[in-house]
């Protein structure tokens, strides 16, 4: 069974969709589509921007959102999931790409999430950093001893490799404290607190603009990030949907249901290949590649 996984925010690249664009007349529609979406031209700064510029959440965000619906649209021959499941952004890209959004109403919530998380990540000073070598039950012991301050586990990518997330002191604290134990911590270049109590003004309104679109039920079952399980339900996919901006992204949990689900062969539809790496991790016999 072919399980496609779509990459969230990190795997943007300067030059990104460029050959996709002068590639297909479908791909150059869409890019056209999505300019007049936004209200300015994201194509440009995909193609061109320098890296600072592809940084920014409202930028970074619907470029990988297009980028992956794009090429699973150009690719359609080859996109025949049987399961799909996407990195936090990729969520909706997943869903869009099994049908479950339509490309215009998911650019437009991948937007208002983008343009809410910056939001809330301006109005509190707040990070992430990526915790390596060390089991995530052991972190989460460490969390828990830090009563007087935010800061939690969100994503848990592979059985060596959890974020955390929550204000500037609390990532540190628990930064010295995990290092102490032997983990090798690694501050993120992030905007902030991404998948934390923090984001709960942006989970507050990005609620209303979810409750207003349409969903239709998906072609195959997507893995959702807060509970690591396939869903075709349409109202249950709004409501982890919604439920995702202040919860961990359970990636070890979901490719490990993927696999026990029958998943033999993961391929990863959007730029980059940080997933492919990850399932390698969670499972390296896996077969991984690229659309």
């Amino acid at each position: 069974m072919k399980a496609y996984i779509f990459p969230g925010q990190g795997a943007q690249f300067s030059g990104m969709g460029k050959d996709l664009f002068d590639g297909s007349s479908v791909a150059k529609d869409m890019f056209h589509k999505a300019n007049s979406i936004l209200g300015f031209k994201i194509s440009d700064v995909m193609f061109e921007g320098a890296e600072d510029d592809l940084k920014q959440t409202k930028v970074t965000q619907p470029a990988i959102f297009l980028h992956s619906v794009i090429l699973a649209t150009v690719k359609k021959a080859d996109f025949l999931p049987d399961m799909v499941a996407g990195h936090s952004l990729g969520e909706f890209s997943a869903l869009t790409a099994v049908g479950s959004l339509s490309f215009e109403d998911g650019l437009r919530l991948v937007s208002q999430r983008a343009m809410l998380m910056q939001h809330a990540c301006e109005e509190q000073p707040s990070t992430m950093a990526a915790v390596l070598k060390i089991d995530a039950t052991k972190i989460e012991a460490v969390l828990k001893t830090i009563a007087d301050d935010i800061v939690v586990a969100a994503n848990y990518n592979s059985p060596q490799q959890t974020v955390i997330s929550g204000t500037i002191s609390g990532v540190e604290k628990a930064s010295k404290m995990l290092s102490e134990i032997g983990a090798r911590v690694v501050p993120l270049k992030v905007g902030g607190a991404f998948h934390s109590p923090l984001m709960e003004p942006a989970r507050a309104e990005l609620a209303k603009a979810i409750n207003k679109v349409d969903f239709e039920e998906p072609l195959c079952p997507v893995y959702q990030n807060v509970n690591a399980q396939p869903v075709k339900n349409i109202d249950v996919i709004k409501t982890n949907l919604i439920s995702q901006l202040t919860s961990p992204v359970r990636w070890t949990q979901t490719i490990q249901n993927m696999i026990a689900d029958g998943a033999t062969s993961f391929c990863e539809v959007g730029p980059g290949t940080v997933l492919q790496g990850l399932v390698k991790k969670v499972k390296s016999d896996i077969e991984a590649y690229s659309l």
